[in-house]
């Protein structure tokens, strides 16, 4: 059976992302911090995440040669929608200074991605019984809510970064009553991000 991990980066007061979804302080440049992200991410058999981040990350990664793409273009998905099918942007036509213009390998996977449009707590079930390496869920922080809340996530791996963003988007907004959650690990990173791991108590 294959736990779920919730893989997010935040800031020191708990928000995913700015109130405008700005986050450009999640790419800080410290390479220690940026290998340990990337070695987190590689080891998973699955990746899921809600329809509008699928839909941002499709339209990025399959032609990016940063060094997230392997992963995140080879590994499986599945795109969690009510709506169903997602309609993906063009990938070739993404610009950015990580972008080739060619696709890269693995890059099909974004289009052969599981839809999942049934109940959210039957489908994570349904994943889970996979076997072998753990589902990582990315996100964007409405989901992330919703798999908190409905108490789904077997591990959460936060990359906390040293910036206090005053408001935001938080993903522990809907939790009651209070949950306690034990710290398994933490590591710091010279750039002063922390690596915090914790399973529910």
């Amino acid at each position: 059976m294959r736990e779920l991990i919730l893989k997010m980066s935040m800031s020191l007061d708990g928000f995913v992302s700015g109130p405008d979804g700005k986050n450009e302080w999640m790419f800080s440049g410290d390479q220690q911090a940026i290998a340990w992200s990337v070695e987190t991410v590689s080891n998973a058999s699955l990746y899921i995440m809600g329809s509008r981040t699928f839909r941002d990350m499709a339209a990025f990664w399959p032609t990016s040669t940063g060094v997230f793409a392997p992963p995140m273009n080879q590994i499986p998905k599945a795109v969690f929608s009510k709506q169903g099918a997602v309609v993906l942007k063009d990938a070739k036509a993404h610009a950015g200074s990580t972008q080739s213009g060619q696709l890269q390998p693995g890059a099909e996977s974004w289009g052969e991605a599981y839809v999942a449009s049934g109940d959210l707590v039957e489908e994570i079930a349904r994943l889970k019984t996979g076997d072998g390496k753990p589902i990582i869920a990315h996100g964007g922080g409405g989901f992330a809510r919703s798999l908190i809340a409905k108490n789904l996530i077997d591990q959460y791996v936060l990359l906390v970064h040293p910036v206090v963003l005053g408001k935001g988007v938080p993903i522990f907004s809907e939790v009651a009553p209070a949950r306690r959650l034990k710290l398994i690990r933490a590591t710091a990173f010279p750039g002063g991000s922390v690596a915090q791991i914790y399973r529910p108590a």
